[in-house]
């Protein structure tokens, strides 16, 4: 989201006196056991019964494929490759994919997810309409096989929205219309999508018959929005900072916001994440620290929303925002169900929540705080998952959070936050969650250039994620966050230390850690996967293998073992300063042992490349192009010139640029990547 890149960006010259540090991380291999190379998609998830706990596990008929090619020679047989021609840097506004594979919109911002009213190309559909229409800005998706990879459930996220182009007069004559709209826009789309029979023999009628489409209408499609009742739950329910006038329960809200990132669950729920909820208040008076900390401002990102509902006047409403900065789970195969916030997950600026089953049979969930200086965290359900739902007990709601720490010798430790951490004595659980930042500065936490997307490894017990950029870092005068939790949000400016090398971040990098034995030990061996920028420029100090990226942020194994890495470089710089010659941004595959890397995908102009996720047979990618046309300056789009920048995806005859969910497949059937 480009409202909270970084601004200011310079090309600065890299380190050389923690190059050293940077080799060594670059170079550890002893702590792992094995290679990454046979590393699958997802572990095992076990209990899957039917549709309704449907998961996007690795499928069984790929890796039957695989092991049926591996011949039973064991781990090394069958080698992971990139096959397809790496695609240029490109400005044009289009989809770039590689020769042999063809990318088609799926679904578009305003076109109906079942029964419904159609898109009109001059935005002129009404906040209940927009309700039951795919939201604005698409993000973070997972697909939920009914039929394997014939048919399924695409649940994604809706990140925000610009209500310069919502509108047919922008952000003119402001309404509660208009702030009912802006906020059905937010949120969650759920779509059923099948593919059209087809016939493998037959190439020409494979084009033609053997797609993709929405399947309306659908008894499973739905909307979640910033107007859907949403329960809270967890430890901190009922808290007295969550008390609203409007809800003295303190355990029921309106609505999701800014939801990036996502995760899903063993028994087959979808974990939409809640990451700048800030900028959607206004606080005109004196800050609090907890306020502070989070960036409630009086300014916000610019919406109008506060001027028709008091929710977003902090000054009335003060316990609002606290409502928002979770984990919700959604049942996507249960229309009626009503969504929770899961407390125990903590309160931050959620870019993602990646769940990954232990070997003990207890979920371990990794989540990034999408922010400068902030911290990466994983949460540990107390019991086997299996055990506590057969209890009655959600395992995402009993569990411990643990921040983590990156030490320079290559070894990291998981920080408890809890009540019985000296770090945190006199806080009380609530407290924890509701102020997990807070609590992390106390607990003494490593400050990260902007955490995002995680994934793992499951074989190898690896997990990776994406630091996006910090031009704070290694500026002047250094400061670091207080440990009494009174740091304005992203206002620090750290040391560059060992996890965390470059000054003026401008680029981002790619970070890693491993266990010896399960998910749940309390320390970790990490190194870097990349530094990122152009490895041909020796000023960057970039360490990738193939084509030059940067601000990785979505990122993605794929059943096979592959890695996918998307970018987010802001609209502001796009093409422009030190990202001259990058192009737009773009998808890129990576290999997760030699670290070769090929471009696969470049967005249209002005576009964010956000989301992916493959059917279990590897044969159909669906991939997020989030905000095309976005204003450089990020103010809402001129709604007299809508495509000033961008008229993707519906060219000449559309009348405003619209974010859109694509499907890429190869012409002749095979495997993405392949």
């Amino acid at each position: 989201m480009s409202i909270i890149d970084d601004a200011g960006v310079s090309n600065a010259s890299g380190n050389e006196h923690f190059q050293d540090i940077v080799d060594t991380r670059l170079s550890r291999r002893g702590f792992l056991t094995g290679g990454l190379a046979a590393a699958a998609a997802a572990a095992s998830l076990g209990g899957v019964e039917a549709l309704l706990n449907a998961v996007p596990a690795a499928a069984q008929e790929t890796e039957e494929a695989e092991d049926a090619d591996a011949k039973g020679g064991g781990r090394g047989s069958r080698r992971l490759v990139l096959e397809f021609e790496s695609v240029p840097v490109s400005s044009a506004d289009e989809v770039v994919v590689p020769k042999g594979y063809t990318a088609e919109v799926l679904i578009a911002w305003g076109e109906p997810v079942s029964h419904g009213p159609a898109f009109k190309q001059d935005a002129s559909n009404t906040a209940d309409e927009q309700a039951r229409q795919w939201g604005m800005h698409n993000d973070g998706l997972v697909y939920f096989p009914i039929a394997q990879s014939q048919r399924g459930v695409l649940v994604q996220n809706h990140e925000y929205t610009d209500d310069g182009l919502l509108f047919p007069d922008g952000v003119n004559n402001w309404t509660q219309e208009k702030t009912n709209k802006s906020l059905n826009a937010h949120g969650v789309s759920i779509i059923e999508v099948s593919r059209r029979p087809g016939f493998s023999f037959d190439l020409q009628r494979r084009r033609g018959k053997n797609k993709w489409e929405v399947v309306r209408p659908s008894r499973v499609a739905r909307r979640i929005t910033g107007m859907t009742p949403i329960e809270i739950g967890g430890p901190a329910a009922g808290d007295s900072r969550l008390v609203t006038s409007e809800d003295p329960t303190g355990r029921r809200v309106l609505g999701t916001l800014n939801n990036c990132a996502m995760g899903f669950t063993p028994w087959g729920t979808y974990l939409a994440c809640e990451e700048n909820f800030n900028g959607y208040f206004r606080k005109n008076g004196t800050q609090t620290t907890l306020e502070k900390r989070y960036g409630i401002t009086a300014a916000g990102f610019g919406y109008l929303w506060h001027t028709t509902d008091k929710r977003f006047r902090v000054d009335e409403e003060p316990n609002e925002p606290n409502r928002f900065g979770w984990v919700v789970e959604i049942d996507p195969f249960r229309p009626h169900s009503t969504p929770v916030k899961r407390t125990a997950l903590g309160r931050l600026k959620h870019e993602g929540a990646w769940v990954q089953e232990a070997r003990n049979g207890r979920v371990v969930v990794s989540m990034g705080d999408d922010e400068r200086n902030e911290y990466i965290y994983r949460y540990v359900s107390n019991l086997p998952w299996r055990q506590a739902r057969a209890q009655g007990i959600n395992p995402l709601d009993d569990g411990i959070l643990y921040v983590a720490k990156f030490h320079a010798d290559g070894v990291g430790e998981w920080l408890p936050l809890t009540p019985d951490n000296p770090r945190l004595a006199g806080w009380s659980l609530s407290d924890i969650l509701i102020n997990t930042r807070g609590a992390a500065d106390a607990a003494g936490a490593t400050m990260m250039d902007r955490p995002e997307w995680i994934d793992t490894f499951p074989k190898d017990l690896t997990a990776i994620a994406t630091l996006t950029n910090n031009n704070r870092r290694g500026s002047t005068p250094p400061s670091v966050n207080n440990s009494d939790g009174s740091t304005a949000a992203g206002s620090a400016r750290p040391p560059v230390d060992a996890a965390n090398s470059r000054a003026i971040n401008n680029y981002g990098h790619i970070i890693r850690w491993y266990y010896r034995q399960d998910w749940t030990e309390p320390t970790f061996g990490w190194d870097i996967f990349a530094l990122c920028g152009d490895p041909a420029n020796p000023a960057h100090g970039s360490t990738i293998s193939g084509d030059k990226y940067g601000s990785p942020d979505g990122i993605y194994v794929d059943p096979s073992g592959l890695l996918w890495i998307q970018t987010d470089v802001s609209t502001s710089t796009i093409n422009a300063g030190a990202y001259a010659g990058f192009g737009n941004n773009q998808m890129l595959a990576a290999h997760p042992e030699t670290r070769e890397t090929r471009r696969f995908l470049v967005g249209p102009s002005q576009c964010e490349i956000t989301g992916v996720f493959m059917t279990p047979d590897r044969r159909t990618m669906f991939v997020g192009i989030q905000h095309p046309g976005e204003r450089p300056d990020d103010l809402p789009g001129d709604p007299n010139n809508p495509k000033q920048f961008s008229s993707w995806p519906d060219g000449p005859n559309g009348g405003r640029p619209r974010s859109a969910l694509i499907v890429i497949t190869k012409d002749d059937g095979g495997r993405i990547g392949s």
